[in-house]
This record gives structure tokens, C-alpha cells and sequence, in this order.
């Protein structure tokens, strides 16, 4: 099948969009230094800002600004920012976000284009029932109880699909695709050109934080990080995987890195030399800024400990802070 080029810019993962846009863009260098080089930068900068913003908001008009080739090379420039940060969540979000975006031009898709797309990344838009092999592989993430494959329906190896579950499970097979394709190797030259880009990117991601977070309230820390403070306080031996939660919690959160380290000061044995070392590259100075682990991650480490009441609500430590926050807000 044969997709217009207007309709590729709402699906710039498909190979044919991809395809389109390389036909225009032979050298990334020289591109950048064109006219529509620079329209497409200033694109993808706010593709990456966008996906930062708690509610993403979608319409025909946002894919009208530039050319096709131009608009889809923007969703390439984009995926090289964030490699480039070294920010797994901004990897993370713009996955997410691009899966959404997809998702939301897909709802009111001509069924033949729609068909092809799902075809492209592997998902039957016609079927009611998956492949259970296929099933598993999905919804891993998935943070509803109904995607449990316990709670499914479940015959001769197909799981049952009620009305629009498919929809969902296109959206989540998208960003899956995308995560697993980033980082990219972008070469260094290329990451020092974009620096600029990128430090507005990164200036953006920490006042979102601000804002999300708000001041350091240690009184809301989930169950499992006061445990593992508790722990530092009182001499214990944290694994590789405590500190590791601990510190990328903490610097999620809004902490410095000198903060931080004043959090493990606590211990007895206190060493600044070795805790400046692993705080700075947790947070960010080995390349890489890490999100602190999952709740099913840090009960698979053994340290899902005390939890109480709202622990039952939430399935990550940093949406235990928020709702522990808003509560404590609104008593003022």
C-alpha cells in the first residue's frame, strides 16, 4: 500500500516515512546548517518539550508547519536530542509521547491506512483475540490489573480482545518500538553541535520536575526509601541496588547532588570521595541519567518494605511522593 506523504507525517516510525525523509536529508551536518535544516531543529526541540508536558494535547494543525520530509525529519532530530541528553526519562517520555501522538491520528484513520500501520508493527487491527506469545510480550508495562494475563480470557493459545482494547495495545506495541531503538549512537561531534538544543531541553525537564515535585518534603518519601535512609543512618551495608534506588529517587525528586550526598553523611563510615563518585554518575555524570526503579522492581530486590495503605494505591515510589504530597497540601 501506498501512503500519501501528508499522511506519513503522522506516522514518521513507519520505514516509508523514514524513507521520505532520507531521500531529502543525505548528511545530517549539512542539514543542520540549512534553512529547513533549522526549521526542523526548532521542530524537533519542541516535539521534545512537548512529550515533557503532563497533558499532551494533539490536532491536524501541529503537522501543517513544515514540508513532510522536513516534519518527519524532525521526529528523527528529536530522537537524536534525547540520545544525546543521556536522560533515560526523556527517551522514555518522547517514546510515549510519539506512541500517543500516533494513537491519536489512528482513532479517526482511514481503515486502510490504519490496517497498514498495525500491519507494520506487527498487530492484527481485525482480530478480537492475540496470540498469547504475542500477548506477553506487550503488556509487560502495562499498569492496569486487567492486562494480567490471570484476569484475561484465555482459549487454544488466544487471549481475548474486548471492543478498543486493540487500540491500547497498537499504542503500547509503538512505544515499545521506540524505546528499544534508543539511545542512538549520534556521534559526538553531532551531541557537541546540539549542546545548546539540549541544555534548553534539560533546563525544561528540571523546571517540569519543579513544578511536578515541588519543594523536598523527606516526611512523604515512600516507605521503602525512609527504610533505605533509615539503613544508611544506622550503619548497614546498602546493595548496589539500594543505593542505586535511593540516590536516583532522590535526585528525580529535585535533590543536588551535594544533597544527596549529605543524605548517605549519615552513615558511619562514610566515605565523600567514593559517595561523590556514584552519586554523580547516577545522576547524570556517567552519560546516562538514570529513573529510580519500579515497585515490582524494588520487590524483586527485596526492598519493597513497610509499605502501607497507599502503597496499595501506586505502583512507583515517585507516585507514592506525589499523592503523599497533594494530601499532606491539602492539609494544609
Amino acid at each position: 500500500m501506498e501512503i500519501d506523504r501528508k499522511e506519513l507525517i503522522k506516522y514518521p516510525f513507519l520505514k516509508e516515512s523514514q524513507q521520505l525523509a532520507r531521500r531529502h536529508v543525505e548528511s545530517l551536518e549539512e542539514f543542520l546548517s540549512s534553512g529547513p535544516g533549522s526549521l526542523a531543529l526548532e521542530r524537533a526541540r519542541d516535539r521534545v518539550i512537548a512529550a515533557l508536558a503532563p497533558k499532551r494535547e494533539f490536532s491536524e494543525e501541529n503537522t501543517q508547519s513544515l514540508k513532510p520530509e522536513y516534519e518527519i525529519a524532525s521526529y528523527a532530530l528529536a530522537r537524536v536530542l534525547v540520545s544525546c541528553s543521556g536522560n533515560r526519562s526523556l527517551i522514555d517520555r518522547l517514546a510515549r509521547y510519539e506512541a500517543e501522538r500516533a494513537s491519536f491520528f489512528l482513532e479517526t484513520e482511514d481503515p486502510e491506512i490504519r490496517q497498514f500501520v498495525a500491519w507494520s508493527i506487527g498487530i492484527s487491527t481485525g482480530a478480537a483475540t492475540m496470540p498469547v506469545t504475542e500477548y506477553v510480550e506487550l503488556v509487560p508495562h502495562m499498569r492496569d490489573l486487567r492486562w494480567r494475563l490471570v484476569n484475561r480470557v484465555v482459549q487454544q493459545g488466544t487471549v481475548h480482545l474486548e471492543p478498543g482494547e486493540i487500540d491500547e495495545l497498537i499504542r503500547e506495541r509503538i512505544r515499545v518500538i521506540l524505546v528499544d531503538q534508543m539511545p542512538l549512537r549520534v556521534p559526538t561531534g553531532i551531541c557537541e553541535r546540539l549542546e545548546p538544543v539540549t541544555r534548553e531541553i534539560s533546563a525544561a525537564y528540571q523546571q517540569q520536575a519543579l513544578e511536578q515535585f515541588g519543594e523536598i518534603r523527606e516526611e512523604a518519601f515512600p516507605p521503602c526509601i525512609s527504610a533505605l535512609i533509615q539503613a544508611i543512618t544506622t550503619g548497614a551495608n546498602l546493595t548496589h541496588m539500594g543505593r542505586f534506588a535511593i540516590t536516583s529517587f532522590l535526585h528525580t525528586v529535585g535533590m543536588s547532588i551535594t544533597g544527596i550526598a549529605e543524605i548517605f553523611a549519615r552513615a558511619p563510615d562514610f566515605d565523600l570521595e567514593k559517595t561523590m563518585y556514584q552519586v554523580e554518575h547516577i545522576s547524570g555524570g556517567g552519560g546516562t541519567e538514570y529513573t529510580p526503579p519500579s515497585c515490582p522492581t524494588m520487590r524483586t530486590f527485596g526492598l519493597c518494605v513497610n509499605r502501607d495503605k497507599d502503597c496499595e494505591r501506586v505502583n512507583h515510589p515517585l507516585s507514592y511522593y506525589r499523592l503523599r504530597k497533594t494530601a499532606k497540601k491539602k492539609q494544609g
